[in-house]
């Protein structure tokens, strides 16, 4: 329920609350909200058990399409290549590739030289001068 809220954010909260509910209205607030919580599970709960009662094996004809569409909503076009291109191996993404390196190399590429640089290298602190004609 609270999957988006960080510790920060939390923290902030609880501040918010003891300023403007106070200490002595804090502790009642906090255990109010829980017993609401709490309730509303229970209800969320006893409604689903509730279904599967009533419908028996009809419930789970119900869940089969909502079980899809939650897969749906979780492919991303990453999830996509990952899955069907590189059947499931996402190891190209993370950068965590097997020990198998072309040429012995250790970073999973060829060993080739470095190409040089084309800028002229600055001592710290000096900023390379303008060039007007450049447009």
């Amino acid at each position: 329920m609270f999957g988006n809220i960080g510790w920060g954010e939390l923290v902030i909260l609880l501040v918010a609350a003891l300023v403007i509910l106070g200490p002595d209205r804090l502790p009642g607030a906090i255990s109010w909200v829980t017993k609401s919580i709490r309730q509303v599970k229970d209800y969320a709960n006893g409604a689903s058990q509730q279904l599967k009662d009533e419908l028996g094996t009809d419930f789970e004809d119900l869940r089969k399409p909502l079980a899809d569409l939650n897969q749906l909503r979780g492919m991303t076009p990453r999830a996509v290549i990952t899955k069907h291109l590189l059947d499931g191996d996402d190891s190209i993404f993370t950068g965590n590739f097997d020990s198998k390196k072309p040429n012995g190399s250790s970073n999973g590429t060829p060993n080739t030289p470095a190409k040089p640089s084309l800028e002229k290298k600055l001592p710290a602190g000096q900023t390379p001068p303008i060039d007007s004609d450049a447009t």
